[in-house]
């Protein structure tokens, strides 16, 4: 077993036994990928206080995200076809998320369905929706995650329409793989990959085949996933989705101030301050430097979290001492499922949540709710001058 310190020694091992396509599907952002490499660099932007002489003993990274307890303040996102990444991914990275005591969000883009993860787990998780112009599957949808007893739906609004990535593009990427002379190439090195996914209990979409008219192979899904997504998204769909839920719905995608604000009258419980992870509009501000423009323009009256860059504890420390009430980890934890499977995911969450509880304490700080921007050295121009 590998000594790993850091979320890049799981990297390192994921790249070795995942397939190029897989890899490059997490391991990128949209065009010139400049909003998918800020989204990390600009946390080394922010400096850390250190305090000393504080009684260091008794310290807590528990905290809640939407009236939820959670061990630390990072719940994994929803990340499409995670089980590609690792044989039946999603339940093993839903296992891992309930073990450690975090949430665990699955992708409608999933490979392992709604009703699969249910079973293979006892605690409710969330359920991340896409909005697709066939609104009777939709709402089918919406009730399969009520049936499955899904806590919180989170609706995704950044991806009306698809942004392009040039490497899935090149890699023709498909679950199952298409098998062309490059990709059979790649997959005979990567043995162990191929040896679990045998044993999958499916290598397909499982929210979509079987429960959408028309599709029964992967050009089919294709077609269809490309022409599904709703153009048409408006704030008053977004508000008739919360109604039909009934129930705590985050709203995923949002990075100016004007959209958190229309997100608050539509009654959400929280918003998640994301560009998808640099996959959809292309010189974007990362993150991390919306954040404070959002923050400000809702202030207290719904959650803040932060989705998008974050790679280590001290990211969380940062990202919730600026005033965010939760944050995502999705490649964090590709790489740990990918790299060793469930105990991968677990020893992920556990080297983040390491590096918070010692760098809280070093910023002597002995509890989430103790945390603010005191802690923090934030350059004045952060934010940015932009002339409008």
């Amino acid at each position: 077993m590998p000594v790993i310190t850091c979320i890049d020694d799981l990297k390192r091992i994921y790249h070795r036994r995942v397939p190029r396509m897989f890899y490059d599907y997490a391991e990128s952002g949209s065009w010139t990928e400049q909003t998918f490499r800020e989204n990390t660099s600009d946390f080394d932007k922010i400096y850390l206080k250190q305090r000393v002489a504080v009684d260091m003993t008794g310290r807590s990274t528990a905290t809640q995200m939407i009236g939820e307890e959670v061990s630390m303040p990072v719940a994994l996102a929803p990340v499409g076809l995670t089980g590609m990444q690792c044989a039946d991914g999603e339940i093993k990275a839903a296992r891992a998320a309930e073990k450690f005591g975090v949430p665990f969000t699955l992708s409608t883009m999933s490979i392992n369905s709604i009703e699969e993860v249910a079973e293979a787990t006892s605690k409710p998780f969330w359920f991340q929706l896409y909005t697709m112009t066939d609104t009777d599957y939709v709402s089918r949808l919406i009730q399969r995650a009520k049936d499955a007893k899904c806590s919180a739906l989170v609706i995704t609004l950044d991806l009306q329409i698809l942004g392009q990535r040039h490497k899935d593009l090149k890699n023709g990427l498909s679950a199952p793989p298409k098998l062309t002379p490059s990709t059979i190439a790649n997959l005979m090195t990567k043995w162990s990959w191929g040896i679990g996914m045998l044993g999958a209990k499916r290598r397909n979409f499982g929210n979509i085949v079987g429960h959408v008219d028309g599709i029964s192979d992967a050009a089919d899904l294709g077609a269809w996933t490309k022409e599904s997504f709703d153009p048409t998204l408006d704030w008053g769909k977004i508000a008739k989705l919360k109604e039909d839920w009934g129930g705590k719905v985050i709203l995923k995608g949002i990075l100016d101030a004007e959209d958190a604000k229309m997100a608050l009258k539509v009654g959400a419980d929280a918003i998640i301050v994301s560009n998808h992870g640099g996959r959809q509009l292309d010189g974007a501000l990362s993150s991390i430097r919306a954040l404070p423009s959002i923050l400000e323009a809702v202030g207290d009256q719904v959650e803040v979290h932060l989705d998008s860059g974050i790679r280590s504890g001290q990211d969380v420390l940062k990202a919730v001492s600026m005033g965010a009430k939760g944050t995502y980890i999705g490649r964090a934890f590709v790489y740990g499922l990918g790299a060793m499977g469930q105990k991968g995911v677990e020893t992920a969450l556990e080297v983040i949540r390491n590096e918070l509880d010692i760098s809280m304490a070093l910023c002597g700080r002995r509890r989430i709710d103790e945390l603010g921007r005191d802690i923090l050295l934030i350059p004045q121009d952060f934010e940015g001058r932009w002339q409008s």
